[in-house]
């Protein structure tokens, strides 16, 4: 389809600043080996001996003992020492989706590390979910948490244990957490069968909990996870996210059925062009528009259309929208702080679809224009760019990737020294002169990717207090995972066209 006159300008501006060419190669496969290190800089519980980060020592050997229960192991959502459920349960989710997707574009050895990150994951949501009708969903007082800055090694605040059950219900994250299980198990399907069964099982009944009590955690345990992870969305979306996925994994008529019922009653049609730990409307109208674009469940083509949208709304030159912005360099922006964490998540989503659409020999169609499969993917891959340092500051805001990267990022153990060079105990206030120190963190947590730009400058301030831009965290980097691995097994576009 040609586009209109009125579209062409905007569209010729658009493709000049966000999809021109790469300053330099990058390395993509040096990049995803880095993202996936990364996340053994956030593990809790007791290290392997395979451990690479070394800088990292035991920590929370203890969590759940209180009230009898095992809850160690898991990730630190963040720079803090918090274990948030509803982050880490998002987090797997996209992993895992990498994984599915992705999977033969890292090759066996980034596989093998990819699937040791989602393990460490789902090992912990396996614990948090052992009790019928329980979910555990977050271990530790985070407001105690925040006023203190000290390692997770020797954090003395609370470990407090918060769970939904039938009479404090919490759907938005047991929805979530199903469609973890329900998608890891995918990725294990080959690597580990009868762990692929366990997790899929689990995920059948931990789902079934969401659906039939249903209600929000974020009033169940409002005072816990507000304003941290509040779920201001509703718990709507994560039912169908995670009926897609158990659907998707399972390939029961039973959640293909659930999806087509309660499509209006769970508001899948509503114009959410959002993706990421709170909101899932874009997620799962990609996810669910595979099948429709692969000749299947055709009565679901309304999520094709509505992913069709949500994809023109990422065109700005071709579908204007006013909640999608790019910055003079060519960052995605989006109102709001960790704004890399609607880069990489909107990018991977980019890239999924473009796959579907390449399979199925499809193109979007945006009002009087379309798209290609391939100008897709350059949305993605600019993105990707923009974030190994193709930007107007020349800094990579992966830490240890190129010669310029963020060297005093918001995270507790990086920037404080570490066991092996300070064996004393650094208490919670003691902590407060690293914080507010100029001096580069002492260790260098490999492959995190801070929050980045939070305003169409692109700007950025190198420093801890500003945490909105400085702090990584673990869904920024999970969709990370995907768009690297395809990219360093496609670094041309001229192939992408054959693909």
């Amino acid at each position: 389809m040609v586009s209109s006159p009125r579209l062409f300008w905007p569209l010729l501006a658009f493709l000049l600043a966000v999809l021109r060419p790469s300053a330099a190669a990058h390395d993509y496969g040096d990049a995803l080996r880095k993202s996936i290190i990364f996340f053994e800089g956030q593990r809790s519980g007791k290290l392997p001996h395979d451990q690479r980060l070394t800088w990292r020592r035991d920590s929370g050997l203890h969590d759940g003992a209180a009230d009898g229960v095992d809850l160690t192991g898991g990730y630190y959502d963040a720079g803090d020492n918090v274990k948030f459920g509803f982050p880490m349960a998002f987090t797997t989710t996209l992993m895992a989706w990498s994984v599915i997707d992705f999977g033969k574009s890292m090759g066996p050895q980034h596989l093998a590390e990819a699937l040791k990150a989602v393990r460490w994951a789902t090992d912990y949501l396996l614990k948090a979910t052992a009790v019928p009708c329980v979910v555990y969903v977050q271990v530790g007082d985070a407001f105690r948490d925040h006023s203190c800055w000290e390692r997770p090694e020797d954090m003395d605040t609370p470990r407090t244990v918060y769970k939904v059950d039938r009479d404090h219900p919490g759907s938005e994250i047991a929805g979530e957490t199903a469609a973890a299980l329900a998608a890891a198990s995918i990725a294990f399907r080959s690597a580990d069968p009868a762990y692929s069964a366990r997790l899929l099982d689990r995920a059948i009944s931990v789902f079934e909990f969401a659906d039939k009590h249903r209600g929000a955690y974020s009033s169940s345990l409002h005072d816990a996870v507000c304003p941290f992870y509040c779920d201001v969305s509703g718990y709507e979306d994560e039912l169908l996210w995670g009926a897609a996925w158990l659907h998707k994994a399972s390939r029961r008529r039973n959640y293909r059925e659930y999806i087509r019922r309660n499509e209006v009653i769970l508001h899948a049609g509503d114009s959410i062009n959002e993706f990421g730990w709170e909101n899932k409307h874009a997620g799962i109208n990609v996810l669910i528009s595979k099948e429709v674009l692969m000749g299947k469940d055709d009565y679901l083509e309304s999520f094709r259309i509505n992913a069709d949208n949500f994809i023109c709304s990422l065109l700005p030159g071709i579908s204007d929208h006013p909640q999608i912005q790019y910055s003079p360099g060519g960052l995605l922006f989006k109102a709001g702080g960790s704004n890399m964490q609607h880069v990489t998540a909107l990018s991977f989503l980019l890239l999924a679809y473009s796959n579907y659409l390449s399979h199925a020999g499809g193109r979007v169609a945006c009002g009087g224009a379309s798209a290609s499969p391939v100008t897709l993917k350059r949305v993605a891959k600019r993105q990707v760019d923009y974030i190994l340092g193709d930007n107007p500051l020349g800094m990579s805001y992966m830490v240890g990737y190129g010669a310029r990267w963020p060297r005093r990022i918001h995270h507790r153990g990086s920037s404080l020294p570490s066991v092996k060079v300070h064996p004393g105990r650094i208490g919670c206030k003691a902590g407060t002169a690293y914080y507010l120190s100029p001096s580069p963190n002492p260790n260098v947590l490999v492959g995190a990717v801070v929050g980045g730009p939070t305003n169409t400058s692109d700007a950025f301030p190198d420093a801890r207090p500003a945490f909105q831009q400085s702090e990584p965290t673990t869904y920024i980097n999970a969709p990370l995972l995907g768009l690297l691995a395809f990219f360093s097994a496609h670094p041309d576009p001229n192939s992408w066209s054959q693909d």
